[in-house]
């Protein structure tokens, strides 16, 4: 893997991470069960992807 390439996946890593963060932190605050579980749907998939751009290392 280049060092480009490396700089990337960092950037991505660090991406994921605060949508993983703060999809949970909102979906803990909603009052809308349906909205919560939705945003918690979102949190799990960015899981998914950091998980993913990790497994690139």
């Amino acid at each position: 893997m280049t060092s480009k390439e490396l700089l990337y996946v960092e950037d991505a890593l660090g991406h994921e991470n605060f949508m993983k963060t703060c999809s949970q932190q909102t979906a803990t605050k909603l009052q809308d069960p349906t909205l919560a579980s939705y945003v918690a749907e979102l949190s799990q998939t960015h899981t998914e992807l950091f998980n993913k751009f990790l497994n690139l290392l």
